[in-house]
């Protein structure tokens, strides 16, 4: 709750307006978005702005991450109208940076790649002028699962780190930290822009923050994210600490100092805040 939190992070003016102007036309084309199911601050502001992460593959993820609002257990088959709903939700929205994610599917053959690129293809169909980026997750590590999407072109393909390998086992249990970084690799070699993020506030020492920077930047990634750590729920892992405005600022020099050619970093960042940007 807010008296519970720093004064930098108390819930800001959220834009109620646009999630009211949105939400029936969300409802009506059947699609879902990863703004509402992970509770994310910044949902009011995104929408407002004409920009929107659609969570496809449903809402129900295979794997168990003690930060996440998203619920887990065995998810339904994939939906074949599904991109077909999204492009047509975006293009009633009027949407002119869309943002697509999903899931994991650890249960599905490709970790739904398919699906993946199938919406990117329907976007670009409905709104040709629109940019598409992808947010996918690791596909088990499976490089024809990658090339799925990779060969449907979004304009920025990302992947998640979201803490530093030490806490892994218990913060992303069934991920891999070099696996990520693989991924992310092969999608820098297929000469798309590659974009990572991270949550502080997990329990890193800011000196494995610096040895991810590294990592990602020598993997070829050229678009980072950096931004506090709130806890979804009480079940969900506690927030070790606040990290201050200031320091984010210091790690968006450094991060910018290593390389990367583009960082965004703040309390309120997610991996799609402002990614029309």
């Amino acid at each position: 709750m807010s008296r519970d939190l720093p004064p930098w992070l108390v819930p800001r003016y959220r834009k109620y307006g646009a999630l009211k102007r949105m939400a029936p036309t969300l409802r009506r084309c059947q699609v879902a978005t990863i703004c509402e199911a992970a509770r994310c601050p910044n949902v009011g502001e995104c929408f407002g702005a004409g920009t929107a992460t659609f969570l496809i593959l449903g809402e129900v993820c295979t794997r168990k991450c003690t930060y996440c609002a998203v619920g887990h257990g065995v998810p339904q088959p994939p939906d074949s109208a599904e991109p077909a709903r999204v492009a047509a939700a975006a293009r009633e929205l009027g949407l002119n940076y869309v943002v697509i994610t999903s899931v994991t599917r650890d249960d599905l053959a490709d970790g739904g790649a398919g699906q993946f690129a199938a919406t990117v293809r329907a976007l670009r169909e409905a709104l040709p002028l629109a940019r598409v980026e992808t947010l996918v997750p690791d596909f088990a590590g499976d490089e024809a699962a990658l090339a799925q999407v990779v060969r449907a072109r979004p304009d920025v393909l990302g992947h998640n780190v979201e803490t530093v390998p030490r806490l892994y086992p218990e913060v992303r249990p069934g991920a891999d930290y070099q696996r990520s970084l693989a991924l992310l690799r092969a999608v820098a070699r297929a000469g798309l822009r590659t974009k990572s993020g991270a949550m502080l506030g997990l329990g890193e020492e800011l000196d494995e923050v610096r040895e991810v920077m590294h990592d990602l930047a020598a993997a070829g990634v050229g678009i980072l994210t950096l931004g506090q750590y709130l806890q979804p729920t009480r079940k969900h892992r506690p927030v070790a600490r606040y990290v201050e405005p200031q320091e984010f600022a210091a790690l968006e020099r450094e991060a910018s100092a290593v390389g990367f050619g583009e960082v965004k970093a703040g309390p309120f960042v997610r991996s799609s805040y402002r990614a029309g940007d």
